[in-house]
This record gives C-alpha cells, structure tokens and sequence, in this order.
C-alpha cells in the first residue's frame, strides 16, 4: 500500500513538472500568427544553448522554472533563437537564424527581444539578470505596459 501511494505521488510530480515545460518554437512567422490570434506578445531568446554559460544559467534559473512556464502559457508565444556549437541545426535553421540576428541586433547572448501582436519590438534585455523568474516576469510585464 505504502509502495503504491509513493507511487502514485512520484507519477503526479512527473506530470506536473513535464505540464510546466514552456513550449518554445523555431519558426518567428508562425509564432507571430500564433500571438496575432491568441492576443499574446512573443519572447525571442537569442541563445548559445549548449555553450554560453550565461545562457545556461538563465534557462536554469528562470525559463525552466513552472513559474516561467505558467507565466509564458498565458502571455507569450516563445521562439528560441539558437546559435550552438555542438548541436546539430538544418542549414536553413542556422540560416534563419542568422538572419534574425542580425534584424534585431543580438549581438551577445542571452538577448531576450519582445514583440507585441503585430510584431513590433517593445522591449529588450542583454545579458543576464539575476532574480529568477518574477525578476524577468516583472520585466516582462512592464514592456506590455508601454505598448
């Protein structure tokens, strides 16, 4: 009986923390379409995924966390922008994603660019920030406010 329940409560916790997962896309137009008919702004993360330490340390510490993800469910519509060294990307994945660096001038990662429905910038972050997620969650809100 003993077994069963702690079985039951580890199975809860799996299905918790995989239902906390944020969704991230690779595609920016249909992340737009996506934000046009939701009402929701999208979040760039221009990122070195599996080599920039800052990186890795903000994915860990904010965009990983169920807060994020709760947070990104209801608000944005997220496409990862991603630039590794040892991770395998289609040519026209690198090349698009070139492309997007360049547009909205990601010069060092992580850079987080925020656009509105309509796909207008309404905010920017360089670099990392520490706070974990209602840090960047306030942020977040606050560009909305300005738009």
């Amino acid at each position: 009986m003993k077994k069963t329940a702690i079985g039951l409560l580890a199975c809860c916790a799996l299905l918790q923390a995989g239902a906390a997962e944020a969704k991230w896309l690779t595609d920016l137009p249909t992340a737009q379409a996506q934000a046009k008919k939701e009402n929701k702004q999208v979040l760039l993360d221009f990122t070195g995924s599996d080599w920039c330490g800052w990186c890795i340390k903000f994915n860990k510490e904010v965009l990983s966390t169920p807060e994020f993800a709760e947070y990104a469910a209801k608000n944005l519509v997220l496409v990862e922008v991603d630039f590794p060294r040892k991770k395998e990307q289609s040519a026209e994945l690198k090349k698009t994603n070139s492309a997007l660096g360049s547009k909205y001038k990601a010069d060092g990662y992580p850079t987080f660019v925020v656009l509105n429905k309509d796909g207008k910038e309404i905010g920017r972050q360089e670099g990392y920030s520490a706070g974990g997620p209602t840090a960047f969650i306030a942020k977040l809100e606050g560009f909305k406010a300005k738009n």
